[in-house]
């Protein structure tokens, strides 16, 4: 159900794929409450998807960026500012690793792969800020959300090098969310999703038992995607122009569970 709690926002959702995708729902989510806003992926994962479906959808079209490449940012921005004027939104839903996608343990990387996960999954957060602040390209008050996962904070083995990522991402968020909070009151936070099946995740080996742990484990259960993106559109909002620099668990409670009793039950000798 529709509130307009984003009415006459404009803004740019980078990452989503299918209908499996969090930015997919957070795109059906914006628009549903009134926001007019850029679809953007890279070209190769544009080819994969079925983004121009949901630009169809949402009445907005699609601009390939590949969040990589400073001049793909500065075309995509440009664009947005030549559309809106400037922008009040930003979902940040990049990530990939080289590694984890061809079954590289942590202890055995292929560094020129590191090198891309880091660069993809965290690095192009930074090229996004640094680039919409010399093109002064997000209003003031606006908003960025980078999705994340506690695996920036505990180590979850076949998660590989995506947790290094996830923690230098979290560290950008804070880094680029006080210099825009005091150039131009943009706030930056990120969203520490539980485990999700998205096209991404269910690359991540030992997926479907470690989502099965995290049900468990959570007092709530496992957010589901739509949750997140509900979750999203109130950063997005007024509603939350105070909140900046913060990483923001949206996961039924697991971060913050030792140990569940479901979880226990499964190691006690009845």
């Amino acid at each position: 159900m529709s509130t307009n709690l984003l009415k006459g926002k404009k803004g740019i959702i980078f990452g989503a794929l299918n209908e499996q995708s969090i930015a997919w729902k957070v795109a059906e989510r914006a628009y549903e409450e009134g926001a007019e806003f850029l679809l953007t992926n890279a070209p190769v994962a544009m080819r994969m998807g079925e983004i121009n479906k949901l630009a169809e959808k949402c009445n907005t079209e699609v601009i390939p960026a590949d969040a990589t490449k400073v001049e793909d940012l500065e075309n995509l921005l440009n664009a947005a500012k030549e559309k809106f004027g400037g922008v009040d939104f930003i979902l940040h839903s990049i990530g990939m690793s080289p590694n984890v996608r061809k079954g590289k343990k942590y202890t055995d990387l292929n560094y020129n792969y590191y090198n891309t996960t880091l660069d993809v999954s965290a690095i192009s957060l930074h090229k996004l800020l640094q680039t919409a602040m010399k093109l002064d390209a997000i209003n003031e008050w606006g908003s960025v959300v980078a999705l994340t996962y506690i695996a920036a904070q505990r180590i979850f083995p076949d998660y590989g090098d995506m947790a290094d990522a996830k923690s230098l991402l979290e560290s950008i968020a804070r880094g680029m969310g006080y210099h825009y909070g005091v150039k131009k009151k943009v706030r930056v936070n990120t969203v520490s999703q539980s485990p999700t099946m998205t096209t991404a995740g269910s690359g991540v080996g030992g997926f479907d038992a470690f989502m099965n742990y995290a049900e468990d484990m959570s007092p709530l259960g496992n957010a589901p995607a739509l949750d997140c993106a509900n979750y999203c559109i109130t950063l997005f909002s007024d509603l939350t122009k105070y909140v900046t620099m913060q990483n923001l668990f949206h996961d039924g409670g697991f971060s913050k569970t030792g140990v569940s009793e479901k979880v226990m039950d499964k190691f006690r000798n009845e």
